[in-house]
């Protein structure tokens, strides 16, 4: 293993030009979406019957029926087998934080022994994969393993492409045989029927056209490129996606030379191969550049209904995988592959858009627009500051907890941004009276927030990168997602929020106006409430500093640091009323999805504390060890042609230095085995999360302290592991 790193630079010395796999000179907009099942297609292959049948499905969620569905499937197979597909899968995203997909062809055999090709409406609509080889929180025994994969019309099917293989792809939830969700889909969609009903009756205030409210997402995803030899040689790489040690190169980030800076050809020619596979599933990305670390880049794609951009990023990241291969090379998309340089999240950029072609979180051109515009902007504060608590819990996983508050992505404390001038707008609401609205008071109303856009704009561009939920002009940026996450979840949780939020306004605003308070006072009645509420959330100021979790702490603001404590408010009396009112979870669904996100939590820091054990025990301390008898043999020569103790003085001082982290690394792999195994005889997983978050990881910033100590004193020709400089800044 040892030789693994000079063979793999040396491979990247005498590699050669590096071909592009795939990758056609053509514009984008004639290959966009031209492996997915959408609206051109569907007018091609399918009937107007069978099309208008789905597509009233697709908006209104209603059901399609078995002779639709047999109608859907054979146009659908006709335009796959057209493109060079023999098998079908329902693609699902089970909860391990990938996707998931069982291929089964369209070939089949008649009872008279005649092979066809088949596929029809029961194979679309539904297909039973083994629930209980997936995570699922005790829902699913081994002896009861049945579940089900049902299709998502609104989400398009779409063509794969592996190698020489197609298969087409049919996005579907994945639940229990009982009906249970056991994905992130399924609890999505119910976020968005939820949220959707809750803003439509919100904007029957304002315009009783509006009949259908979407959220909508725009991503941004971080990544990190090395080359594929040069991670093949990390068993931490390999088996963990970030390195459990490795001292920092002399040169980091600290130049600020490699933001937005020339992409490397390399990795160019790699963007380019996988952005046009993505055009082809119909990802519209649109955006590429270098992010502020070495080695880190990051791409963005238009703004899409929040189901179908979830969709679109699981999709992505897999893709990306794959293409990466092609050109040797290896994408981490871990929160914090490399210490000392800056990790990679995934801002989640959200808004809600009306089927009249409205922003609900951009300012209108009028004085009902614009209270029509605070109402959802203070109704946003209001939920977060209300749930704040499981925002946080949204974004906790073992990755994102080296990142968060590490000075290069927000805290774990929930705040939200808005600027200087919505919060001037804000306080003079909240200020304006003190009980209770007059008819005098409706000067309020013509707040020409319109007329003020460019000093907004100018405001909000200017934006607070250190907020973990930040406004940003017509949209909220929720900036403390984690870049392997599936967007899904924190999505999921801000829409559910939201729903309830609107609810109970609408239901306050009514009671006022039962009373005979005007439509408008009452509206503003209730924001005024809800920002004084709401108050203690919002902050202007840096996330990172230690007077802000101070000050946070004053105002009553949680702080959990950890996945462990910051999963529990999954499991709340408040949490449960929640999802349970929006019907979003039922409690059995609730208390399982806790038990499988500390299971994950569990698991992944055991993987690293087995890992970093090994790579301490059977790559450093050989390599340590094998240079200490170097200096050993060096210090018995010198003695042996007579010359005197000064003569050696620093071998020997090396020597012992090396003997003392030899020692502690030693004791620790030691102290760490033992913690984990004690943390391993805990059966009930909150407990053992607890024990593997404070009593077995503590011990890896030890031995990493070490290892990365003896890094910068063993021979560079003996160490066995690919460093920091090679990997960030090798191409």
């Amino acid at each position: 293993m040892s030789s693994l790193r000079f063979q793999a630079l040396q491979a990247l010395a005498t590699g050669g030009e590096r071909k592009i796999s795939g990758y056609t000179e053509k514009k984008i907009t004639a290959m966009f979406g031209s492996n997915v099942f959408n609206g051109r297609s569907m007018r091609e292959y399918l009937s107007d019957e069978a099309y208008k049948s789905l597509m009233n499905s697709v908006r209104n969620g209603s059901r399609i029926d078995r002779r639709m569905a047999d109608q859907v499937a054979a146009g659908m197979k006709a335009w796959a087998e057209e493109r060079g597909v023999t098998h079908f899968t329902h693609w699902f995203q089970p909860l391990t934080g990938t996707t998931a997909e069982k291929h089964d062809s369209f070939f089949t055999i008649k009872s008279d022994g005649t092979a066809i090709e088949l596929f029809d409406g029961d194979a679309l609509i539904q297909q039973e994969p083994d629930a209980s080889s997936f995570p699922n929180g005790g829902i699913r025994a081994t002896f009861e393993a049945r579940g089900y994969t049902a299709w998502d019309p609104s989400s398009p099917a779409f063509i794969m492409e592996a190698g020489s293989g197609k298969t087409l792809c049919i996005p579907t939830i994945f639940i229990a045989y009982n009906g249970e969700s056991l994905d992130h889909k399924a609890p999505l969609l119910k976020s968005i029927t939820a949220l959707d009903k809750a803003a439509v009756d919100v904007c029957h205030f304002f315009d009783k056209n509006v009949s259908k409210v979407t959220a909508t997402l725009g991503w941004e995803q971080e990544y990190f490129v090395i080359d594929e030899t040069l991670a093949n040689a990390r068993p931490d790489l390999i088996m963990c996606g970030r390195t459990l040690v490795g001292h920092s190169p002399a040169k980091g980030q600290q130049l600020e030379d490699h933001y937005f800076g020339s992409i490397p050809e390399r990795v160019y020619a790699f963007m380019q191969d996988f952005e046009q596979e993505s055009y082809k599933l119909g990802i519209p990305l649109r955006t590429r550049h270098n992010e502020v670390a070495p080695g880190q880049f990051e791409c963005a794609p238009i703004f899409e209904e929040v189901n179908i951009a979830v969709d679109h990023n699981s999709l992505l990241m897999d893709v990306m995988d794959k293409v990466a291969r092609r050109h040797k090379l290896k994408v981490l998309v871990h929160e914090k592959p490399f210490a000392g340089v800056n990790g990679s999240g995934k801002h989640n950029n959200w808004s809600l858009a009306t089927d009249t072609g409205v922003n609900l979180l951009s300012p209108g051109k009028t004085p009902r627009t614009n209270l029509m515009f605070l109402t959802f902007f203070v109704n946003t504060i209001k939920a977060v500051h209300d749930y704040a608590d499981l925002m946080r819990g949204a974004i906790a996983s073992a990755g994102n907890d080296h990142r968060l508050g590490a000075n290069e992505a927000p805290p774990a404390i929930i705040s939200v941004y808005i600027g200087k001038y919505l919060t001037e707008v804000l306080d003079e609401i909240e200020s304006r009276v003190k009980d209770k609205f007059s008819e005098q008071d409706e000067v309020i109303l013509k707040l020409d927030i319109h007329k003020q856009i460019p000093v907004l704009l100018m405001d909000n561009t200017d934006r607070n990168r250190t907020s973990p939920f930040a406004f940003t002009g017509n949209k909220f940026e929720f900036r403390a997602v984690g870049s392997s996450a599936n967007c899904g979840s924190p999505m999921m949780i801000l829409n559910t929020i939201m729903a309830e939020t609107l609810k109970k306004f609408k239901q306050e605003v009514d009671a006022l106006i039962e009373k005979g308070e005007k439509k408008e006072i009452a509206i503003l009645h209730i924001l005024r409430q809800y920002i004084a509420a709401s108050k203690k959330i919002r902050f202007e100021g840096d996330n990172y500093s230690a007077e802000w979790a101070e000050e946070a702490a004053e105002r009553g603001l949680s702080n959990f640091k950890t996945t462990p404590e910051a999963l529990d408010a999954y499991v709340t009396d408040a949490a449960k009323q929640l999802f349970l009112g929006n019907g979003i979870f039922t409690d059995r669904e609730l208390e399982a999805r806790h038990e499988v996100m500390l299971e994950d939590y569990v698991k992944k820091v055991q993987i690293e504390a087995r890992i970093l054990g090994y790579i301490a025990t059977n790559h450093i301390l050989p390599a340590a060890i094998s240079y200490q008898n170097t200096l050993i043999e060096n210090v018995r020569g010198l003695k042996d042609i007579g010359l005197d103790a000064t003569s050696y003085k620093a071998q020997l001082n090396l020597i012992s230095v090396i003997s003392g982290h030899i020692q502690n690394i030693n004791d620790n792999v030691e102290a760490m085995i033992a913690a984990r195994k004690r943390a391993n005889n805990v059966d009930e997983m909150h407990k053992r999360a607890d024990m593997y978050c404070n009593e077995v990881k503590p011990y890896f910033d030890n031995i990493r302290y070490h290892a990365d100590k003896l890094e910068l004193i063993v021979d560079d020709k003996v160490w066995p592991l690919p460093k920091y400089r090679e990997m960030l800044f090798i191409k």
